[in-house]
């Protein structure tokens, strides 16, 4: 067990511990979204020929052996800065800060992302609102929401979560009743799961990097270890708890859906599948209700907490000089990083406005961001607890490191060239802070 506590790391508690064990979860169901697959269930059931529920239990377990890295490093290291914080005192300075660098590129454009598909959804639903507006409003209305404080913005999710759950649960509903009644020929069986006349294991295999994207956001939680109460440890028990949690949603929504409509070849549009099987299962009037949900989740829950996060990750890495210090600066008031989420506002509003009919370009780069930090630390899980110290814990210090690596770059395999060649380009430019600020005399190295 480890004894390290903030002030062994060299840091004193700025921010307030204000977190019970409760928020953290709530942070994290909001952060990933409860009613994520609404956006991707075409794509997931097309890919995966039916067997939907499949992909999302491969995607699960993959995820629960990263996140057992997650929970390990965070145990052992109490600090905000997430895979930064982690690599750094597990591997190395310099190693940590790239690691830190690519997640950056993940988290800072995130929050664009999911305006830009909020903004889009609102607008398919009432052509007269500009997209460009709604971006900005959404922006204006989570950055002061953010800048308020952690508490209010606690307080706000659980409102969002209860909304979210809801319509889940209206959804969950009617599906059942319609396939009760055998609405276009449903019937319930375990066909999502397996169809032994289209069972192929590639088939399957080819969907779960689809799928595990709706479970990208866990790490998020890791963020707020200087604001919880307990530290690492209820970071390490809520990052299970969600995953679980979600996975069960995830696994029942898809499931549901799937016996619905379970030929993907009859859906009209991959992008709405999810509404047009609403509309089979409940009407017009669930399907509006479904893609309506989606759009406010993306565009101010989801979107809310990804601010957080990445204005959290901006405070670390300033307050150790890595980024310009006023990064680091906490409001007298609020007692929250204010100047890191003002900026991650403005940035927000500047490439969710130049990417607004790129969204497939923008997501390959959120995501190849996010999926290279989770192998960084799933090796650095891996030699921090085996080569300094000594640890015979073989399945959680070997094994669940080497299986998360495996499935992660499995899916990291599949990006297009240009997609890596963007990763590229921001990790040669954090080389080049890097020395900048060794030259400049900064400490960057934060062995332990």
């Amino acid at each position: 067990m480890s004894h390290n506590t903030l002030e062994s790391l060299g840091y004193t508690q700025e921010l307030s511990r204000t977190l019970k064990l409760r928020d953290l979860v709530i942070y994290g169901l909001i952060f990933i979204v409860p009613i994520a697959p609404f956006g991707i269930f075409g794509h997931v059931m097309s890919a995966s020929g039916g067997m939907i529920v499949t992909a999302y239990i491969i995607g699960l377990v993959g995820m629960l052996f990263t996140a057992i890295c997650y929970s390990e490093m965070a145990r052992e290291f109490p600090v905000a800065g997430s895979v930064y914080s982690y690599v750094s005192r597990g591997s190395n300075g310099f190693i940590g800060f790239m690691a830190g660098w690519v997640m950056l590129l993940d988290y800072i454009l995130i929050p664009a992302l999911l305006y830009v598909v909020g903004a889009l959804a609102i607008h398919d639903i009432f052509p007269a609102l500009s997209p460009l507006i709604l971006i900005v409003a959404f922006v204006l209305f989570n950055t002061y929401i953010n800048i308020r404080g952690i508490s209010f913005t606690a307080a706000f999710n659980k409102w969002m979560l209860v909304a979210e759950l809801l319509v889940l649960a209206i959804f969950l509903i009617m599906g059942v009743v319609a396939v009760s009644h055998h609405v276009n020929g449903a019937v319930f069986s375990a066909a999502p799961v397996y169809d032994a006349d289209n069972f192929s294991l590639g088939l399957i295999i080819s969907a779960v990097p689809i799928a595990v994207l709706s479970f990208l956001g866990f790490d998020g939680i890791s963020t707020l270890a200087e604001e919880a109460r307990g530290g690492g440890r209820a970071v390490s028990r809520a990052i299970f708890l969600v995953l679980l949690i979600i996975g069960g949603l995830f696994i029942a929504q898809t499931w549901i859906a799937a016996l619905i409509q379970p030929d993907p070849a009859k859906f009209e549009n991959l992008d709405t599948a999810f509404y047009e099987t609403a509309r089979i299962a409940g009407g017009g009037w669930l399907a509006t209700l479904t893609a309506a949900t989606t759009a406010i989740a993306w565009g101010i829950a989801d979107s809310l907490v990804a601010q957080i996060a990445t204005a959290r990750i901006l405070y670390s890495m300033g307050r150790d000089r890595l980024l310009p210090e006023p990064l680091s600066r906490v409001h007298s008031r609020f007692k929250t990083p204010y100047i890191s989420t003002l900026l991650v506002g403005a940035v927000s509003i500047v490439v969710g406005m130049a990417f607004m009919n790129y969204l497939a370009l923008l997501t390959s780069i959120v995501t190849i961001g996010a999926l290279t930090a989770f192998m960084v630390l799933n090796i650095s899980t891996l030699y921090y607890f085996v080569f300094k110290k000594k640890s015979a814990n073989v399945f959680l210090h070997v094994i669940c490191p080497l299986l998360g690596l495996a499935v992660v770059g499995y899916i990291w395999s599949g990006f297009e060239y240009y997609t890596i060649l963007t990763g590229l380009g921001w990790t040669i430019l954090g080389v080049a802070i890097y020395a900048v600020a060794q030259r400049r005399g900064r400490s960057v190295s934060m062995e332990i």
